[in-house]
Parts: C-alpha cells; structure tokens; sequence
C-alpha cells in the first residue's frame, strides 16, 4: 500500500486556490483504500472542519517562525537549494512533520507552499505564471514580487516530481518557462467547487444584500489585473443607452479598489454599482443565481474558476478572450478584449437585452461543466499519483 500525503497551506481568503485545494482534498479522498492510505497536513486550522467532513486523517503543522525567519535570509543571499534541503530535517517544523510521515507523495495543492525546501517526493502545482507574461501588474512584480515568485516557481521546477497545471496554456508556458520535459507536466483543469451546487439561498440573505432586480455581476477582488476599470467605464459608455444597467461587484479591497471608487464617482455611476465587499462562499450560488450575467474582463490566466461557477448555476458568461480562457469555456461564453472599453460594453449589452442569447448561453454552459466534474477530476488525479509512483 501506497501513502500519500496532501499539504494545504491556502486559507479561505486565499480564494481560488481555497477553492482548488477542497477540490484537491476530496480527490485524494477518493484514491481507493485499498491502494492507499492518505493523510492530509494543514498549516491553518481554519482546515480542521473542512478536513473532518471529508474523515480523513491529518496532522497539523505548525509554520516555525525561526525556519521561515532563517529560509528568508537563504533565499536573499541566493544560497543553494540542495544545500537547504539537507538541513531542514533537523530543524525545521514543517519538514520534521513531512518526512515523519513517510508519504511515497505529497500533493502541494498551493502554488505558494515552496514545497522543494524540504527533501520530499512532491507533485506541486503551478496555477499560474502571471509574473512573468503581465509585469505591468505591482501585485505580481513590485517590491521584490517577481525575484521572490521567481526563486520560489523556479525551485519548484527543478526539485518536483511533477507538476500539475490548469491548462495545456499553462503546460506550454512552464516548459517556455523553466525548460521542463513535458512528461513531467500533468494538465488538470479546474472544476465547478462543490459549495457552488447549493440550492437554497441563505435564510438572511434578502436582509443582508439589498440587490437590484436585474444587475451584471463580477466576483474578484479589487486586484489591478482584475481589470474593473475597464468594466466600470463599460458600464459609463452604455448609461445614457441603458439606463437602468446595474453592476454588482463582490470582493475583497486590494491595490486596485481606490482606483475604482474614483472611476465610479467620476462616471457618476455610484448609484449604479453596488460593492458587497467579501462575501461567503454560502451567498455565491444565490448571487449568480440572481443575476442576469457574469461579465469577467481579467487579464490573467490560463484559466479561472468563476466562470464555471456560472455554468453550473445557469448565469450567463462574458468573458476575457486570452490565454487558455477560450478553450476553457468554448462556445458557452461570448469573448472580448479585456483592453477594449467598446468590446466590454457591447458584450453587456448583448446580455442585457437579449434573452434568446442568455437562454443559449446557459444551456451550453450547463452542458459544458457536465463533462468535466468531481469524478473525472478525481480519476485523472488518480492517473497522475499512478504514473510518478511508477517512475
């Protein structure tokens, strides 16, 4: 019998790779006991629940400050990395926790885990290069944003025994990247979460969102490639066409939120666009629910989540045409330019009036996330722990 161990280190506001990793820990879940015994160590232990309902076994691991305090000053003056992971074992919190183990493989479910520190069989997973293919974004390159990715995505490659990515994009750009054999990439696209499929609304929930009866709704946290001021003019460039166009924006304050505030007040749109702020995973399936479309004008890739959240509730989608997007969600989204104001707004408007589209769009898109769930998630996971196993 096999063991293999899956690492979570994403918080719930981590958001997409929250996400990811639940899906991740059902998969490893669902390898069959009597092949495997898994267990699951977190590093949050806002994890604990989440990991109980899926009763599987855990340790909780505890950071360290000292073997992060000391890791930090390895990375600045660039030492090496074999040398690293000889030592952590005799220090280090994580590594003591890793290896005590066993595993034959640990599953790094967050991008930013830096699992090669420690001197363990790891499949990690890459779910995005952004930093290197849209520097134009401070959240990805300033203040020692890139060298910091860099180090740690370039370690990754070379200590991993695998690497999972989202998409054949991303399969693409970590071998133009960093120079690795295709064999050792593993494309695993994401699914719809499970939290999504929620039929019922909340029982406060009018009480705490007072929504307008028809709105275009955008679920990202205020992050400058998360491009709302484009979707904010959109929304100015249709006012005099569209006047009763409502926009409803979901997410946390990032570098991008004052930015936004001032475009609003500009346009004079402040009572047509409605800022929820952070919202729990249990009112996102009524938000789409309610909603006329989901527009979606970022500008990172390969691939994202929210969009197939859509699907899976019968939410229209307007989305960015770039990088993997458009062989992600095929013919069941309408694409534009991110950069383009004009393209933005003629896709809202599509939506906004005509209902013949939206009932075409939500049944493709319903189609689409039927192909590819939980189950065909679970069993390609399953191809991949197989294939490094046999290696």
């Amino acid at each position: 019998m096999k063991k293999i161990g899956l690492l979570l280190g994403a918080e719930p506001n981590n958001g997409g790779q929250f996400q990811y990793s639940q899906t991740m820990m059902h998969a490893v879940g669902a390898l069959p006991a009597q092949d495997y015994s898994v267990v699951v160590a977190y590093m949050s232990k806002l994890w604990a629940g989440y990991i109980d309902e899926c009763g599987l076994s855990s340790v909780y691991v505890k950071k360290g400050f000292w073997g992060r305090a000391l890791g930090r000053l390895w990375r600045i003056f660039d030492l090496p990395v074999s040398a690293w992971r000889k030592m952590t074992p005799y220090f280090h919190p994580i590594a003591k926790a890793l290896l005590k183990e066993g595993c034959h493989l640990w599953i790094i479910a967050s991008q930013e885990a830096d699992s090669f520190q420690f001197p363990v069989p790891a499949l990690a997973t890459i779910h995005d290069l952004m930093h290197r293919y849209e520097t134009r974004f401070p959240e990805v390159s300033a203040r020692g944003g890139f060298r910091l990715r860099e180090w740690s995505l370039r370690n990754t490659c070379q200590w991993a025994k695998g690497i999972l990515v989202d998409s054949e994009v991303g399969k693409a750009q970590v071998m133009e990247s960093y120079g690795l054999r295709r064999e050792s990439i593993f494309v695993l696209p994401y699914i719809v979460p499970e939290y999504i499929y929620s039929q019922q609304a909340p029982a406060d929930f009018n009480l705490r969102y007072q929504l307008p009866e028809k709105y275009i709704f955008y679920p990202a946290q205020f992050w400058r490639h998360k491009n709302h001021l484009n979707l904010i003019n959109a929304m100015g460039y249709l006012k005099n066409d569209i006047p009763d166009l409502k926009l409803v924006l979901a997410g946390s304050k990032k570098n991008g939120y004052k930015a936004a505030i001032k475009q609003i007040q500009s346009l004079r749109l402040t009572d047509d666009v409605i800022i929820l702020g952070y919202v729990p995973d249990e009112d996102m399936p009524e938000l789409y629910r309610r909603a006329r479309a989901m527009v979606m004008p970022t500008f990172f890739g390969p691939t994202n989540i929210p969009p197939l959240e859509a699907f899976a509730v019968g939410c229209p989608v307007a989305v960015s045409g770039i990088y993997g997007i458009p062989a992600q969600v095929g013919d069941a989204a309408l694409l534009f330019n991110p950069g383009s104001v004009c393209e933005i707004a003629e896709c809202i408007r599509r939506l906004w009036i005509d209902d013949n589209l939206c009932l075409e769009l939500v049944d493709r898109g319903k189609r689409r996330v039927a192909k590819w769930g939980q189950e065909q998630f679970n069993s390609r996971l399953r191809c991949v722990v197989e294939s490094l196993l046999r290696q």
